[in-house]
């Protein structure tokens, strides 16, 4: 059976990376086709900012870069990251089954024609079309002009004042995040096989996830699986010593995909072992002490937030308009636009930090969901509205139906629902890759990708903890501190007497191996 599933897999996802190659090659050769359309200037080349390198500045600045030429726009792409990162293969990359540097796309090389600045937009000042940028080093923040501004910020996670939060907790939204909490998974593990104070011990196999939402399900789902394997690496620890925490506010996980397959995910998780406390929320986790709202206490050295995001809180230090949740106003057609829908010349918006109507949903004033499937979309469509605009034409609405949701809980555990079709199991978890290998962008990740699989299947698991990476200059801090005593004032020479005296029988301090 685990023969068929590798097969089936690696077909899966070669059929999926051709299919992906085939769409990019039909799409260039009827660009091709096209016929070139002006671009109206008035003579002097306008300047389009990109704020943010996320989903929306990568397609958008992709959509208008491939429809006109530099003496057309210029554009530029502000970031404090040269990277863009896929975010629904983060989990995949804290477990191992991907390398991290495999769910980023470099900006420049994509963007081959923009300008790309690495830095924190500050303030916008539309009126003036203006923006402060604050650079990465101690420079002085400084200002640039634009006459288009595109707004795709994105959203941060939505952290609250829990006393201990913000010292103890990781988020999981960026890559270096998940392979920060691949270290720090195995480390533990490492640590906790080489102690025997019991205590210590739990406390270090202990691992909460605040967030029964896509993001905290499966990063649990993808990092259990992987240290239940590497609990075969080690004699002494057993499957069963792995305490994995669920923390959720709600009276569900996974709510997008309904009750059944909601309730499916909550059964095989908890069939695994998982601990989902529902209807439960965190009030302390100070020192690692998790204290839960239903009076739970326990300790636990690894707490994962993934409780929800909101907008980017840069925008309040715009002059644009803004809705209750701190989110741009747009209309249909992603142009900024206030609550009575005049729309803001020449600004855009689209993605986790703009209200964009949803103009599928029968609910009324509904706006899009914050989601992958809709940014990569609104992406697209912004950048072409923009080249629409730019040549006298009329832009188009974003109108983009649900096609479903994918969620993997593991290796070859997953759930989906495609076009009302629930599945489960397997075959969900292969449409999982599927559908987010064909999303990927950039062909090259793709087949980076698909090796980085093939290998996963093929072979073990990668289990080694790389967790010095966090401090990489301990060991050179170590070994360089006595030539900085011997250069400074040399140290008064300690007593012999002063010495801590070996322990009778050879025990060890505290119990240490």
């Amino acid at each position: 059976m685990a023969s068929f599933l590798r097969s089936l897999a690696v077909t899966t996802s070669v059929a999926a990376l051709a299919g992906a190659g085939a769409y990019v090659a039909k799409s260039a050769a009827a660009r091709s086709e096209e016929p070139v359309r002006p671009v109206l200037h008035g003579g002097r080349t306008p300047r389009i900012l990109v704020v943010g390198g996320g989903y929306i500045g990568l397609y958008s600045a992709s959509a208008l870069r491939k429809e006109l030429g530099r003496a057309d726009a210029e554009i530029a792409v502000v970031d404090p990251r040269p990277y863009m990162t896929y975010q629904p293969f983060l989990p995949e990359a804290a477990a191992g089954s991907i390398e991290p540097r495999h769910v980023v796309t470099s900006l420049r090389r994509e963007l081959e024609g923009a300008t790309v600045l690495t830095g924190n937009i500050t303030e916008i000042r539309h009126a003036e079309r203006k923006a402060v940028i604050k650079p990465l080093t101690d420079d002085e923040p400084y200002e640039v002009t634009y006459d288009h501004l595109v707004i795709g910020l994105g959203s941060v996670a939505r952290a609250l004042p829990i006393p201990g939060l913000a010292e103890n907790a990781i988020g999981f939204k960026h890559v270096e995040e998940a392979t920060a909490l691949r270290n720090k998974v195995l480390n533990e593990m490492a640590m906790a096989a080489s102690t025997w104070d019991l205590e210590e011990r739990k406390r270090m196999l202990t691992f909460v996830f605040v967030g029964g939402g896509f993001a905290g399900i499966e990063a649990l789902g993808e990092i259990e699986d992987m240290a239940r394997a590497a609990t075969k690496e080690y004699d002494s620890i057993e499957p069963g010593d792995l305490r994995f925490v669920v923390v959720e506010g709600a009276g569900k996980i996974l709510p997008e995909l309904g009750e059944e397959l909601g309730g499916y995910a909550l059964e095989q998780l908890r069939d695994r072992g998982v601990e989902i406390h529902l209807n439960t929320f965190l009030s302390s986790c100070v020192d690692g002490h998790v204290e839960l709202s239903t009076g739970e206490k326990f300790d636990a050295n690894t707490i994962v937030w993934t409780a929800g995001v909101k907008a980017n809180p840069v925008l309040a230090d715009t002059d644009l308009p803004l809705d209750q949740r701190g989110r741009v106003r747009t209309n249909a057609f992603l142009q900024v636009a206030d609550e009575d829908g005049n729309v803001v010349e020449n600004a855009w918006a689209a993605g986790d930090c703009a209200a964009v109507p949803d103009l599928t949903s029968a609910t009324p004033d509904a706006t899009c969901a914050p989601t992958a499937q809709h940014a990569v979309r609104q992406g697209k469509q912004l950048g072409k509205n923009l080249v629409h605009v730019l040549r006298g034409e009329e832009p188009e609405e974003y109108r983009h139906e649900n096609i479903g949701v994918v969620a993997s809980l593991g290796l070859y555990k997953g759930v989906a629902q495609i076009k009302g079709v629930k599945m489960r199991g397997p075959i969900a978890w292969f449409m999982h890759r599927t559908y987010h290998v064909w999303a990927m962008p950039s062909f090259e990740r793709r087949v980076r990708i698909v090796f980085d699989w093939t290998g996963s299947l093929l072979f073990r698991r990668e289990l080694v903890s790389l967790g010095a990476l966090q401090n990489p200059r301990a060991e050179w801090e170590a070994v360089t501190a006595p030539v900085k005593q011997a250069v400074g004032k040399p140290a008064a020479a300690q007593p012999a007497e002063a010495k801590t005296p070996p322990l009778e029988g050879g025990k060890q301090p505290a119990g240490k191996q």
